[in-house]
């Protein structure tokens, strides 16, 4: 009997092509999109072309209604997390509640024996664990939003694009007459479309943000901001104010909302904590070792020694200083190709 695979969808070009191999591969597929939340219509195109693609596959199709859901953990969380003072990767949290936590359930209670999606990410199986690796294409590699994956996770997903580039994927989806063939990859946070996530947190929250002070390193203050939600760490574009010199913001003080502004020099650092922790090659990591780590997608890895401080924490120490570490990102450390695992900056 085949193997059966609940694929999921997402309108664009890289689902669409793991839906097509995974069917060559010999499973037996069903196609589903999440409907996480409605802006603009863009989420009636992209179940529009997702129904598409799998009529054309000859593979059942479903939509499944998790807005509501959506709304009261990603959304809220990136909410919350900004309002604390954080820089939150809301992608990441989607990854982790819904597209490896729900939409898994829901493939397990429809007997499902797997998932697929169109991560750029490799799976490989050494001994009795499963190790996730990095994509071929280092261009679009997404192993990094990707570090959270526990060991059920991992032995229920299959990445068919991990060994491939999006030059080959695209190919076979012009070859293959899929509508989506040159459909633009999204770059954007899903819930918002335009970049303007204060708006959206603004809209959601109904609440409107205090405005406070900014304040230099030593503590004086140096001017007024428009409310702590509209600052990142190194930012220094669209502060508001002229100071007569370059300022980048280096630290959010919520209890006292103050937005504290200095130097470039001033947003390096060697040390960052890390919670949350989650480590994919063994359950029993050694107190110290040496890899590599990265603290945000875009970022290049770095040579450091990480030491665990708790039972869900660690601190990573960089052998060169680092720009801009944000809590509520995550630094995920690499072992070669190879995701040891990782955590949220605090």
């Amino acid at each position: 009997m085949n193997k059966k695979a609940l694929i999921a969808m997402s309108g664009g070009v890289d689902s669409s092509v793991a839906a097509y191999l995974t069917g060559t591969y010999g499973y037996k597929c069903e196609g589903a999109i999440m409907r996480l939340f409605e802006k603009n219509g863009s989420e009636t195109d992209d179940a529009d072309d997702a129904a598409r693609i799998c009529d054309k596959l000859c593979i059942p199709f479903r939509i499944l209604d998790m807005r509501e859901e959506f709304r009261h953990t990603v959304i809220d969380s990136f909410i919350h997390s900004y309002e604390n003072g954080e820089t939150p990767n809301p992608c990441i949290e989607c990854n982790k509640k819904f597209k490896f936590g729900r939409f898994l359930e829901y493939a397990m209670k429809l007997g499902m024996d797997c998932i697929v999606t169109g991560h750029y990410a490799q799976i490989e199986k050494s001994g009795d664990r499963y190790i996730l690796k990095k994509g071929a294409d280092e261009s679009k590699d997404q192993s990094y939003v990707l570090y959270h994956l526990t060991q059920h996770q991992l032995s229920r997903t299959v990445f068919p694009l991990g060994a491939m580039t999006k030059t080959q994927i695209r190919t076979i989806a012009e070859e293959k007459g899929f509508v989506n063939a040159h459909k633009k990859d999204s770059q954007d946070i899903c819930f918002v479309p335009d970049g303007d996530y204060i708006s959206v947190i603004k809209e959601y929250s109904g609440k409107q943000y205090p405005c406070g002070n900014f304040v230099n390193t030593g503590g004086e203050v140096i001017g007024s901001h428009l409310g702590i939600i509209n600052y990142t760490i190194g930012q220094r574009k669209g502060l508001g104010c002229a100071f007569g010199e370059r300022l980048y913001v280096v630290d959010k003080n919520v209890s006292s909302n103050t937005v504290v502004l200095g130097k470039n020099e001033e947003l390096f650092s060697k040390t960052i904590n890390a919670k949350d922790a989650n480590w994919i090659v063994s359950d029993n990591m050694p107190e110290t070792f040496r890899a590599h780590a990265k603290i945000r997608y875009n970022s290049k890895e770095a040579a450091a020694v990480i030491c665990r401080t708790g039972e869900n924490t660690f601190s990573v120490e960089f052998d060169d200083f680092q720009r801009a570490p944000a809590k509520g990102q995550s630094v995920v450390i690499y072992d070669g190709d190879t995701v040891v695992g990782g955590g949220i900056i605090c």
